[in-house]
């Protein structure tokens, strides 16, 4: 068996996924990453489970997050951005 190579894992999911994750609400676009530091992993951790705001604003960036503040959005809305961002991703979110 070879040696795992982190370099090449990480170049052939960023050229399958690219950089950043869309979504759309209100025919406003914003992105998210589809991957992050260790750090941001760790900031994440220290939220709330139900700190859905600051686990947006972690991803979103402060600019985006207060566009998307002025939506009139539900919690259910919420869940499916991030489980879609999940799912096409491979990142697990909001579960501790």
């Amino acid at each position: 068996m070879g040696t795992f190579n982190v370099n090449a894992a990480r170049a052939q999911r960023l050229e399958t996924l690219g950089r950043e994750w869309k979504f759309e609400l209100d025919g406003q676009t914003y992105t998210l990453p589809t991957e992050f530091p260790r750090q941001t992993a760790k900031k994440m951790q220290q939220l709330e489970n139900e700190d859905v705001d600051g686990l947006l604003e972690l991803l979103l960036g402060p600019e985006q997050f207060e566009r998307f503040a002025q939506h009139d959005v539900s919690v259910q809305d919420v869940a499916a951005v991030l489980d879609a961002y999940g799912t096409e991703t491979g990142l697990t979110l909001g579960e501790g």
